[in-house]
């Protein structure tokens, strides 16, 4: 299934909207703070290949951090993490020249004064979505509560990796499971997160670089949450985030089924420079949030039809976000393939 066109475009309705633009820079500092983040991918096999030619004390100290790192919460070393977070985010809005939209600022601040907590599903995961960051409430992308209590919902994999953990942590991560997902609805916390995950990254193929798989057609769970909870739904859209790195995605049911029990997928590849499970490349990122989608508040008496309504609605507000804003920038001849 693929979106079907609109008539609407960014040139018409942008006088309504709230943009903030940052000017890029991606010199030594930005890279740095990027790398802090996002550059342990490659960092962990690197010191894993050190060990074989180090000495027995090095040795030692290498796998003493790492098992000391794994031992230690995800939420070590505390407000020190936070504030790494904080100086990491900021330094990525400007190596990724953040861009965001808002269509509809006007029922967010309707939402904060009635405490409502807010879920964000955001599309494509593509090879990493890394988009997700502007999330961080230090960047005020998202005003009052809604903004202040955001977190970025990701696969609980990340937080079971030695240093990993810690790091998207700091920079306000935390696991996407069904526990973690309703105690913050529960207690009026917003979310981020992207439905489609790393089934898109199976997805993907590179002799069609004009389709974007959206693998959304049957995740439904996070609308039965939003029912339970009366929480509204804001379809959000990531645009920049393909060609950041060069990849190879193994393939194969079996391939599928590993991604799926280890909530991510083995794959290679290569970012900014050429290294191997490096940083990415310094592509602007533009983040464009649609109208919020209000769901009536069912509780226990959520029902199938309940559900694949509002999925439905999501899943055309989606496309049409996309439709909207595709020419302005530059995704004019890319589709997206709803699986």
């Amino acid at each position: 299934k693929t979106c079907p066109p609109t008539k609407e475009s960014a040139e018409t309705k942008n006088t309504e909207w709230k943009v903030q633009s940052t000017i890029q820079d991606s010199s030594f500092m930005p890279t740095l703070a990027v790398t802090v983040w996002m550059g342990w991918n490659g960092g962990l096999v690197l010191m894993l290949i050190l060990s074989i030619f180090l000495n027995n004390t090095y040795r030692a100290v290498l796998f003493g951090t790492l098992i000391l790192s794994a031992i230690l919460p995800r939420e070590f070393p505390g407000e020190l993490g936070l504030r790494i977070g904080e100086w990491i985010v900021k330094n990525g809005k400007l190596y990724f020249g953040l861009k965001t939209t808002l269509e509809d600022e006007g029922a967010i601040d309707e939402y904060n004064k009635k405490n409502k907590a807010v879920i964000f599903a955001c599309e494509p995961h593509d090879l990493l979505p890394y988009s997700i960051f502007c999330f961080h409430p230090c960047l005020k992308v998202l005003p009052g509560r809604v903004g202040e209590t955001n977190a970025a919902l990701m696969t609980s994999a990340v937080f079971k990796i030695p240093i990993i953990k810690q790091v998207y942590t700091w920079v306000k991560g935390a696991p996407v499971d069904k526990h973690t997902f309703l105690t913050r609805l529960q207690n009026g916390e917003s979310l981020a997160f992207v439905p489609g995950g790393v089934q898109e990254v199976l997805n993907m193929d590179p002799n069609k670089p004009n389709e974007i798989p959206l693998y959304i057609k049957d995740r439904k769970g996070f609308v039965k949450l939003a029912l339970q909870t009366g929480s509204p739904i804001v379809p959000v859209f990531f645009f920049g985030l393909h060609g950041s790195f060069g990849y190879y995605v193994p393939r194969g049911i079996l391939i599928s089924k590993i991604a799926r029990t280890i909530g991510f997928l083995p794959v290679l590849f290569w970012g900014r420079f050429g290294i191997p499970l490096g940083i990415p490349k310094p592509k602007k990122q533009h983040v464009v949030f649609g109208k919020p989608i209000d769901v009536p508040h069912q509780g226990d008496k959520v029902t199938n039809e309940m559900v694949n309504q509002i999925h439905s609605i999501y899943v055309e507000e989606l496309c049409a976000l996309f439709e909207r804003h595709k020419h302005a920038e530059g995704y004019g001849e890319r589709t997206l393939k709803i699986l």
